[in-house]
């Protein structure tokens, strides 16, 4: 049965997609991890490595806590945000538009990358949102969930990540860059220091990417999906686009999936009690994107045929 998705992996790593991968398969009510190849030169992946999440920050973060709110009555799906964040200039944002990607945001900043957090938050406040409608993902969506979060705890995000998940749940190793000893993501930087651009400048307030974790972590969050009340009905369409939960991708009806940009992603079938976890630094030698995003398809389906 893991045959075809350890072969597939090989595969890949022989291709040059990317040089080795930390994998954790959820089935019959047992993990089972496996590591491939190696982080970089000369260094075989092992356990307990941790990895920049790039956007599975999203779903491990603002997404899960957002989940909760909902769930307690505490916030509603279609109120604007800003009637929970005042700083946004928009008034026609709603809840469900952000979190399913539907927002109509033009995710466009000017001179972005020279812009310090001060800059960059004023900036995002200020985007500009069209009358499009459809599925567009962009990271700004859950940067704003994340001001939103901020102003609602009175806290920044590193702090309420910790209060309401982190610690609750033991997640030990999780939490925002930079990070001691974490996998390196570009070849010749400095490893530890988050990937994203945005999450680079906007630090532990940055709702969209910035996490960096390890396996065991990630199945201590995965088994909350799989086994607590708050995670029952997730798999609901909520969008009037593509298929979506809350922050999370919905596919084939029973799958809860989320990918970083970085490579890793997360698998959860809370129905056929399945979950997948795949690690990896596919940015350390080169980044093609479009192959990636072709190449992680095939690899994800494997998966879910074969788990």
């Amino acid at each position: 049965m893991r045959d075809a998705i350890f072969e597939k992996i090989q595969e890949q790593i022989a291709d040059n997609l990317y040089l080795g991968a930390s994998l954790s398969l959820y089935v019959d009510g047992i993990w089972q991890d496996s590591y491939f190849g190696q982080t970089h030169e000369d260094q075989p992946t092992r356990a307990g490595l941790l990895y920049d999440l790039a956007s599975v920050s999203k779903v491990v973060g603002v997404g899960t806590v957002l989940i909760l709110l909902l769930q307690a009555g505490k916030i509603e799906l279609d109120a604007p945000l800003k009637s929970y964040y005042s700083a946004v200039a928009d008034e026609t944002l709603t809840i469900r538009q952000l979190v399913t990607h539907t927002s109509g945001i033009d995710p466009y900043i000017p001179h972005r990358d020279e812009l310090d957090e001060v800059g960059l938050r004023e900036a995002i406040n200020q985007i500009r949102v069209t009358h499009q409608k459809d599925f567009h993902y962009t990271d700004i969506n859950l940067i704003l969930l994340g001001f939103m979060l901020e102003e609602i705890y009175g806290q920044s995000l590193d702090q309420i990540f910790k209060q309401e998940v982190f610690e609750p749940w033991q997640m030990r190793r999780t939490s925002f860059g930079p990070v001691k000893e974490a996998v390196p993501t570009v070849q010749g930087e400095l490893a530890g220091v988050v990937h994203d651009p945005k999450a680079r400048i906007l630090g532990v307030h940055t709702g969209s990417a910035g996490l960096f974790s390890d396996l065991t972590d990630l199945k201590i969050f995965l088994h909350h999906y799989l086994e607590d009340d708050f995670a029952a009905d997730l798999t609901q369409n909520i969008s009037l686009s593509k298929p979506r939960s809350v922050v999370w991708n919905i596919d084939d009806r029973d799958w809860l999936d989320h990918t970083g940009y970085t490579g890793p992603f997360i698998m959860v079938n809370r129905k056929a009690q399945k979950a997948a976890i795949f690690l990896t630094n596919r940015t350390y030698l080169y980044d093609d994107r479009p192959l990636w995003i072709a190449k992680r398809r095939e690899l994800r389906e494997i998966i879910k045929k074969h788990l």
